[in-house]
């Protein structure tokens, strides 16, 4: 098989119609097998006030009471995911709706609920690349929400970032894989008031340099954590750029092993 393409989206393309409008023209010119992963946006969190469900949140992550893993369900797996698909469906695009749950795909095990108990939320156990594999040769597009299952009844809100590099770690099996996390910025930037200033490579050694030297921080350190965790557990690259630079195969920060 062709290299594979794994894509994720946040917010600011999910809450953005003509973002999202764009985004989904571009990916569905995307050439070779492709899967999606997507955040929810803001629209359970207004969808949860609607309600009246009290949104709680720790250190910028949201608890998932049931109250609320039903609304992020809801959304997510279902309002959100399914316009996606119609709309890669309307560009052409032959996409697959999936959480976790369907076809077994994705398997996670609930976060010990200490030091914080965050609810029903859940780390990525174990992807079946096969099913994945069978899905891309049958010409099929993979639309992945966050909510994924423990195998025994259970859904769990997982982290997107996560499950993204946890189904391009498994696409390695199959075929090179490249991971592109679209972000709001073109890339890692020198100069986060400067959106010309892209860092175009990091490797280990570089990134230890960067953070260092405070360049990168907050935020970005995790998101460059897991990008060299996939890139070792054999993901051939990972890519930080914004989303209307996705056909722009020299855009962005690219992460790789050195």
């Amino acid at each position: 098989m062709e290299k594979i393409t794994v894509v994720k989206i946040g917010g600011n393309v999910i809450d953005n119609e003509e973002a999202l409008a764009r985004f989904v023209k571009e990916f569905a010119a995307l050439s070779g097998p492709k899967m999606l992963i997507h955040g929810g946006g803001k629209l359970a969190t207004r969808l949860a006030e609607r309600l009246e469900l009290e949104v709680q949140m720790v250190d910028g992550r949201r608890i998932t009471d049931k109250g609320t893993l039903d609304v992020v369900t809801m959304v997510y797996a279902g309002l959100v995911n399914k316009q996606i698909v119609a709309a890669l469906q309307a560009a052409g695009c032959n996409a697959l709706g999936m959480s976790g749950a369907d076809g077994n795909v994705v398997t996670a095990r609930r976060r010990a609920p200490q030091p914080i108990d965050y609810g029903f939320v859940g780390d990525i156990e174990q992807v079946d690349s096969h099913l994945l594999q069978h899905l891309l040769e049958g010409g099929i597009t993979p639309v992945f929400c966050a909510i994924m299952h423990n195998g025994e009844g259970m859904l769990l809100n997982c982290n997107a970032d996560s499950v993204a590099s946890a189904i391009a770690e498994a696409a390695a099996q199959i075929a090179p894989t490249e991971l592109v996390f679209c972000f709001e910025k073109r890339g890692v930037l020198s100069n986060p008031n400067d959106d010309t200033s892209v860092i175009r490579e990091i490797t280990p050694a570089s990134f230890a340099e960067l953070r260092a030297s405070g360049v990168v921080n907050k935020g970005m350190i995790p998101k460059i954590e897991n990008a060299l965790k996939a890139v070792g557990r054999g993901v051939e690259s990972v890519v930080i750029k914004h989303a209307d630079d996705l056909l722009e195969t020299a855009a962005g920060t690219c992460i790789h092993n050195a």
